[in-house]
């Protein structure tokens, strides 16, 4: 059974995101730990933890191996302003502990944007928030860095500087790497042939290492090919269309990881690229989706 879902909403408590993931037979799903645009948010309820191992245990479609999170919206450990960049790794710490009460094994980060202070300036303040989160040794989650398409400034849209980052750190064996279409697409990597596709992978395994990629966001994209614009769109209907997706799921070396939509959440349209998904993966697709 491959590993397909999508972003998850946790309105009324984390345990119902498994809820809406099983009635669309997700395989795979991503959620916020918290409320996405909060820094700090109520700690999770003894009642819901609880709900939440019990519902997974219970789950007939939804794998614990194919759930990851995704930090909030506003931490940005590379920021220059020093109050505002230890309230961010603060914030970072208490998602990761979160991940842990859950059980999640990985949570996606953007590394996140210096402004005008350049890309070596901003790695380097990347490693030191990392290295300052992991030196609570209880923290059992690792961090995912995503690979991001460099709109405003934002660090990651080349593989050298998510490798220069895991180099970097004090405890590389904490990070992961999670790869997104949209935003590879976006940053000038090129993958809609068969003979692109495998010099993309080749890189990226020459300088990150397949070894280190725990999940996968397929999204088109709504802007044209080096944009440098992070705009999502539906399978298919973006710039990219469906031969990058197709050349994906047939590659058997992704077929244990997990594959998230972060499509626009716009009627029923998770249940439509899933179906696509599956159909392009050749695969039989969990009964919810057929």
């Amino acid at each position: 059974m491959r590993f397909f879902g999508a972003h998850m909403s946790i309105a009324g408590g984390v345990d119902r995101a498994i809820d809406r993931a099983e009635e669309l037979g997700c395989t795979a799903m991503q959620i916020f730990v918290k409320q996405s645009r909060k820094l700090f948010d109520r700690p999770l309820k003894e009642e819901v933890v609880d709900a939440w191992h019990e519902k997974l245990s219970d789950a007939r479609y939804l794998r614990p191996e194919g759930i990851i999170a995704h930090s909030g919206y506003l931490i940005n450990i590379a920021s220059p302003e020093d109050e505002k960049w230890a309230r961010y790794v603060d914030a970072l710490e208490a998602e990761l502990r979160r991940c842990d009460q859950l059980g999640i094994e990985h949570l996606v980060l953007h590394p996140g944007s210096p402004k005008k202070l350049g890309v070596d300036w901003g790695i380097d303040r990347i490693i030191q928030g990392l290295d300052r989160v992991y030196s609570k040794e209880d923290i059992k989650a690792n961090v995912a860095l995503e690979v991001t398409a460099g709109t405003g400034g934002n660090i990651g849209y080349r593989f050298e500087h998510l490798k220069r980052i895991m180099e970097g750190a004090r405890y590389p064996e904490k990070l992961r790497v999670v790869f997104d279409t949209c935003h590879a697409y976006a940053a000038g990597y090129k993958f809609d042939t068969p003979e692109d596709y495998e010099a993309m992978w080749e890189e990226f395994d020459r300088i990150i290492g397949l070894d280190n990629l725990v999940g996968i966001h397929v999204n088109d994209s709504k802007n044209p090919f080096d944009s440098h614009k992070d705009r999502h769109d539906h399978i298919g209907y973006g710039h990219m269309g469906t031969e990058p997706f197709r050349l994906l799921l047939a590659d058997s070396r992704f077929t244990k990881i997990p594959l998230v939509l972060e499509t626009p959440k716009e009627d029923d349209w998770d249940r439509t690229n899933l179906r696509l998904l599956w159909q392009l993966s050749g695969e039989e697709p969990p009964e919810p989706l057929r």
